[in-house]
């Protein structure tokens, strides 16, 4: 049971926040604001009810994230590898820190919209297929990033990142089973993401069109 009381197993939230916002001319996306608040603020709003601990996957000084006062989390692997390193980095810290805990639900750390019943809805998926990962899509589109993982297979992992260069989420996820569980993308979609300024405007706008 979670900290939220659902019926579902101890999950650890991790926000990926690693990526460097080179489209917005750098410097860190869930930092930008929506609605007059952190894009941060709005994913840890939504996410950390729904999980038993949260962490926020970043590299570089850990200090930036202070005002948060959640344990940060660096990349184990060299070479910033990309969301699966993150993953990884989450994977390893609940082994050592979180022993009680044998799942990792993820998200990236700019998206301000995520559904308040991600983490429930992963499990049921997983469950019901039988398979150890579940991952969310909207519309036509997956987001790999944005799912379901099992704190059993970081050594896995581990192996894939650092001896065959594996980078693509999908591609490993695919080697293990996993389920994707859909969510409608209208009126706002909840994986939203601000990638750009316009992508920022357009979170503006989505914002304000939801009800307080």
């Amino acid at each position: 049971m979670t900290g939220a009381g659902a019926a579902h197993p101890a999950t650890l939230g991790v926000i990926l926040a690693g990526g460097l916002a080179r489209r917005m001319g750098g410097g860190d996306k869930p930092m930008r604001t929506v609605a007059g608040r952190p894009i941060l603020d709005h994913v840890v709003e939504r996410i950390a009810p729904q999980c038993d601990g949260l962490v926020l996957n970043a590299n570089g000084d850990p200090a930036r994230f202070a005002a948060w006062g959640l344990p940060v989390v660096a990349d184990t692997v060299e070479d910033y590898p990309g969301p699966l390193a993150g993953i990884l980095a989450a994977l390893e810290w609940a082994a050592e820190h979180r022993p009680d805990i044998e799942w990792v639900a993820s998200a990236p750390g700019d998206c301000p919209f995520l559904p308040r019943d991600l983490v429930a809805r992963l499990h049921e998926a997983r469950d019901a297929a039988g398979v150890p990962l579940a991952v969310a899509t909207s519309g036509e589109q997956a987001h790999p990033v944005v799912g379901l993982w099992p704190v059993g297979l970081r050594h896995d992992l581990r192996q894939a990142l650092v001896e065959e260069g594996l980078r693509r989420v999908d591609r490993w996820t695919a080697r293990h089973g996993v389920a994707a569980v859909a969510w409608p993308a209208l009126p706002v979609d909840p994986f939203f993401n601000a990638n750009t300024v316009e992508d920022l405007a357009e979170a503006e706008r989505l914002a304000a069109s939801l009800p307080a």
